[in-house]
């Protein structure tokens, strides 16, 4: 056991620095009792790494699927707030266990495959829509010494899995054998696709300042302080912060949460690609969209809030997944408050917005980077980057707005009176 007292010393826990200390090494809790057990049993060092990723991918997908519980019920409760009304409150006190019963009636209701159904793609695409969102998690740094898979191309990992998003909602909807599934997995393709373009070029910025793809080194280049004691997060940039917006809206659609929701329209087409889908399997599809939606706001932490780093030099003894995840609150909680206070858009507007509003202005923020970049380090050499980069991004932003608002203008109303 002394392998494990060198990782965790648990003997000063009265002591303030020594319980953030702990609280920093938790997460890695399981990785150094699976080393310790290998060294024990003398197993290879391939064996030791192998199963020290699989309790790291085993610990992520349990951290996540609470959070899936518990987003579910904050959820319902926050929107019903902002709807005068009271939400789930009769599974147990104040409706805590809410989660609980739903999960019991998922996994008891009768599975329902429609006649003209593809069974076997019915039955593979709820899995499929999963496993991009557990495997995307996987590379996220969730600490210092929190990393589950470290990958030298872990942002190019990312979206390639995430691709793979795309094709199960397709699946999903041509092998329902139904309309409505299939409009739904439409709508979802050419939304999802289309709002891809602006997610990738914002991260090009993000790219051409670390130098590199790999998601902790990224974060490591955030973790510098200005002046010494502000943090250096790229959104605190003017590129960065114009590529953030964009960033967080096209991760919004990617999520198809509201307004963007249109791919699961439930005033149109019932519920889009899961419409023919109950029981366990409408339960994966609920679980997979939540699983994405915090592996992306986890992306947009890391690429552009700093990931683990806290906002202040003095704030370093917090453990740093504990800003990772205070940080991922608050991107959830900003993206149900726009659930509960924005209305869904057209479909029109929905594609109009991404190609001529969004990619021009990603577009826009590489060369600020490559500005703000050429402009090098220090209080002078900052000061010229501002001042050279916000024209830079400001006035191709305001002809945009000005000819997009030209061709939305609703036309003149023309009255015919009979002669």
């Amino acid at each position: 056991m002394n392998f494990l007292a060198n990782q965790v010393d648990l003997s000063n826990a009265v002591d303030a620095p020594a319980i953030w200390t702990t609280l920093e090494a938790l997460p890695q809790l399981p990785n150094r009792l699976v080393e310790w057990v290998g060294f024990q049993m003398n197993a290879p060092a391939w064996l030791a790494t192998l199963l020290g990723m699989l309790v790291s991918a085993a610990v992520v997908v349990g951290v996540f699927l609470t959070c899936f519980a518990l987003v579910s019920l904050v959820e319902r409760k926050t929107l019903a707030r902002i709807q005068n009304r009271y939400g789930p409150n009769r599974v147990g006190p104040w409706g805590l266990f809410q989660p609980v019963a739903d999960g019991i009636k998922m996994l008891t209701k009768e599975d329902i495959v429609p006649d003209k159904a593809e069974k076997l793609l019915h039955l593979i695409a709820p899995i499929m829509i999963v496993i991009p969102a557990v495997l995307a998690l996987g590379v996220l740094p969730y600490g210092k010494e929190w990393v589950p898979v470290n990958l030298e191309l872990g942002l190019l990992f990312f979206f390639a899995v995430g691709a793979m998003t795309e094709l199960s909602v397709f699946i999903a909807g041509w092998a329902s054998g139904s309309k409505f599934p299939m409009l739904g997995s439409l709508r979802a393709i050419s939304q999802m696709v289309s709002y891809e373009l602006p997610l990738l070029i914002s991260a090009i910025g993000v790219i051409m300042m670390t130098g590199s793809m790999s998601l902790p080194s990224i974060v490591e280049h955030q973790s510098q302080y200005n002046f010494g004691f502000i943090s250096n997060w790229n959104i605190f940039t003017p590129w960065g912060l114009v590529g953030g917006i964009v960033f967080f809206i096209a991760c919004i659609a990617e999520a198809n949460r509201c307004p963007f929701d249109l791919p699961e329209g439930e005033s149109e087409i019932v519920a889009g690609h899961m419409t023919e889908y109950s029981g366990f399997k409408y339960a994966l599809f609920f679980m997979g969209e939540y699983l994405g939606l915090f592996a992306i706001s986890g992306l947009f932490i890391t690429l552009f809030l700093g990931g683990w780093s806290a906002p202040f030099a003095g704030l370093e003894f917090v453990p740093s997944w504990l800003w990772f995840f205070g940080k991922l609150v608050c991107v959830i909680m900003t993206m149900l408050w726009i659930r509960g206070t924005w209305m869904r858009v057209r479909m029109d507007q929905l594609m109009r917005f991404c190609w001529l509003f969004l990619i021009p202005l990603s577009l826009l923020t590489i060369p600020a980077a490559g500005i703000w970049r050429f402009c090098g380090d220090g209080f002078l050499a900052g000061l010229l980057g501002w001042g050279v980069t916000i024209p830079f991004l400001i006035i191709p932003y305001i002809i945009i707005t000005v000819i997009l608002n030209r061709r939305l203008a609703p036309a003149t109303r023309q009255y015919h009176f009979a002669e």
